[in-house]
């Protein structure tokens, strides 16, 4: 099977109506596999919560959404107190049910290509379809962990999930008031059983947030096309197991039995620092 090298992930993209599948399906199996745990289950992926946490979460980041693309193309309120959260786990499960079903009727009933906000720099509707697809997928694998009932993750959604990771979650294009620096490598991951490959260039961040007057002088990365020479360093495996792993979810020691890694470790450890902060 040839590899597909991607530039920008377009090959990785799904069609909406896909994502919006994804959303039903992981959603409902999170649901089904936190029915009957006990609420005080550490999650193995989010040591600092419980399964009644991990259930909250979802139906809290579910619901934000859902409001968003409402109340399109208006930002949603910055104050203002969230959802109350009920103590009992019978009334999680059922705020989570009617949550949840909220973010599918909204997104089923907007145009992908609506303007909306959004925190990512694609400003429309068709940014929540994706996101919200990843977020439903990476917290149902944290249920099932939490449960000890892991099934495997759809190969397909989880190599858009790599460049999603990637391109979105730990890097992309800087605000305008920041800047990004590329290192000197280039990083390949191969995702073996679905034939492609994502190149990135790790790099740093810097820029003072004019709002906030942070000061950023981080790790990042972007995306690239393939540049005419070979990478640096090559991180091979499934694609399930590599968006696992860019989540942190396959635990420490994932490195040879799991993923396979090749060539310049610097240029390996750049990547890795790129990605070393979990992402709930």
């Amino acid at each position: 099977m040839g590899t597909k090298e991607t530039s920008l992930g377009a090959s990785t993209l799904l069609e909406y109506p896909a994502y919006l599948d994804h959303i039903r399906r992981d959603s409902r199996r999170f649901r089904e596999v936190l029915t009957d745990c006990d609420p005080a289950t550490p999650v193995p992926g989010c040591p600092d919560w419980t399964a009644a946490d991990l259930l909250w979460h979802l139906t809290e980041v579910q619901s934000f959404w859902a409001q968003t693309v409402r109340s399109r193309p208006a930002a949603p309120p910055q104050e203002g107190p969230g959802p109350a959260r009920p103590t009992a786990y019978a009334d999680l499960l059922a705020t989570f049910d009617e949550r949840s079903a909220a973010l599918v009727d909204e997104l089923a009933a907007a145009d992908p290509r609506d303007p909306a906000w959004h925190w990512a720099p694609e400003q429309t509707v068709g940014t929540s379809y994706r996101r919200q697809a990843h977020e439903a997928l990476i917290h149902r694998l944290d249920a099932e962990q939490t449960a000890g009932a892991v099934t495997p993750l759809d190969p397909v959604l989880a190599a858009d999930g790599v460049h999603e990771a990637l391109d979105v979650m730990y890097g992309g294009k800087p605000p305008a008031w920041g800047r990004f620096e590329p290192g000197p490598h280039h990083v390949r991951l191969d995702l073996v059983d679905q034939g492609t490959s994502i190149w990135a260039r790790p790099g740093s961040f810097h820029g003072t947030d004019p709002e906030s007057g942070r000061r950023y002088d981080d790790p990042h990365l972007q995306v690239v096309p393939a540049p005419d020479a070979p990478p640096a360093a090559v991180i091979s495996g499934r694609a399930a197991d590599v968006d696992a792993w860019l989540w942190h979810r396959l635990g420490e020691h994932v490195v040879g039995p799991v993923l396979k890694v090749t060539g310049d470790r610097a240029a390996y450890d750049a990547l890795l620092t790129a990605v070393s902060e979990s992402v709930d």
